[in-house]
């Protein structure tokens, strides 16, 4: 018998307004909070606030961590364990995009399993960290509701991709209205960081019914309101459809994992810095022509739920338009659509190729894909 694990948070909360609850739910796991976010966003927009008048409101005892950085590093997670365990933490808050939410699951875990974060590159955790309450103010990652995080090692020039059940947050909060002062940029990265996990996550090796349930749905969903919300940040509907889609799309992932846009776009971030969300964006398209022909029933499947008429078609033109689809919505965000554009250097493809083929991502892509298809893939979008 082959079996399936589906993996959630114990508790989701989604709507306008629902980060008022965040000290009710916090109050049922800790007294003493940890809040944890990045360095600058959540003060501007007030999200931070928010979630402070909530702790107020409950008389719960909080300190702010705020040093972290876009793609968190193990610097950055050992100090804010540091911190916690100085403080004597009992529950932390995740505020933020996908880099404080991953930031704040790994501090979780760290405070309490032994040793550094590193080690756990290839080990799953087995003690469960302080309960981690999670509110996303962007719509892309959707590490709210996933076992994964990923932190750069800076000192070997890698982004480690860490799972576990440990990982999943106990509460995921998901308001809308914290989402609509992201600028333009950003919610188009995010978005297609969003659809990139829903995609994948329809055609790895490793998707079981229920994974492809949301992945259908959040493709869908994103199809429709990406645009609206780059174009107009104000449209709470278009902001809150992408939320939802973005939780669909990390249930997605989170239990079927991602594939090769993945594995060859960490390395981006890894030595260039290239934002996940914006290396994601630019390799998804031509992955997807990569990948077409060893999976073209699922690309139909794709082409459908963005709205593509497949009626009459034969099944290879019909998953064309699946690719087709993806490259009218990246045009309609206004991102680069070069690697040179987002600073990578053409005479590191070679090394950028090494590091993608050695992913577990890659090894689940529909595709078996050599390291000379990578380079060509990298070249081909440089």
């Amino acid at each position: 018998m082959i079996s399936s694990v589906f993996q959630s948070p114990k508790k989701i909360i989604y709507g306008e307004g629902s980060v008022e609850q965040v000290g009710i739910e916090t109050k049922k796991y800790g007294s003493k909070v940890m809040i944890i976010t990045g360095r600058s966003s959540s003060k501007k927009t007030g999200a931070l606030d928010k979630i402070i008048d909530s702790l107020k409101s409950e008389n719960l005892q909080y300190i702010v961590f705020d040093k972290v950085e876009s793609d968190p590093s193990v610097d950055t997670v050992d100090l804010g364990t540091k911190i916690a365990k100085e403080e004597d933490v009992n529950v932390i808050i995740a505020l933020g995009g996908g880099s404080p939410l991953d930031a704040a699951k790994a501090i979780g875990i760290m405070i309490k399993n032994p040793g550094n974060i590193v080690d756990y590159e290839n080990k799953e955790p087995q003690v469960h960290g302080v309960p981690v309450i999670a509110v996303p103010t962007t719509a892309g990652t959707g590490s709210e509701v996933s076992r994964f995080i990923v932190i750069t090692d800076t000192k070997r020039k890698i982004k480690m991709l860490i799972g576990g059940e440990a990982l999943v947050p106990e509460v995921a909060i998901l308001d809308g209205e914290l989402t609509l002062m992201v600028p333009s940029d950003v919610t188009a990265a995010t978005g297609m960081d969003a659809l990139t996990h829903a995609i994948e996550a329809y055609i790895s090796k490793k998707a079981q019914p229920a994974t492809n349930v949301q992945a259908v749905s959040a493709i869908s969903i994103i199809s429709k309101n990406l645009a609206k919300a780059v174009q107009n940040g104000e449209n709470i509907e278009a902001r809150s459809n992408m939320l939802f889609a973005q939780m669909q799309a990390g249930f997605a992932f989170s239990n079927a994992s991602v594939a090769l846009v993945h594995a060859m776009s960490r390395p981006l971030g890894a030595y260039f810095g290239v934002p996940h969300g914006l290396a994601n964006a630019i390799l998804l398209p031509r992955v997807m022509e990569y990948n077409r022909a060893a999976c073209p029933e699922k690309f139909k499947d794709i082409a459908e739920a963005m709205g593509e008429n497949t009626e009459g078609l034969s099944l290879r033109d019909a998953s064309n338009l699946a690719v087709k689809a993806v490259k009218d919505l990246y045009a309609e965000t206004g991102l680069p659509t070069k690697l040179r554009d987002v600073g990578v250097k053409e005479e590191i493809i070679e090394d950028l190729a090494k590091d993608a083929i050695k992913s577990g991502s890659a090894l689940v892509n529909p595709r078996k894909a050599s390291l000379e298809d990578l380079i060509e893939i990298y070249k081909s979008i440089y």
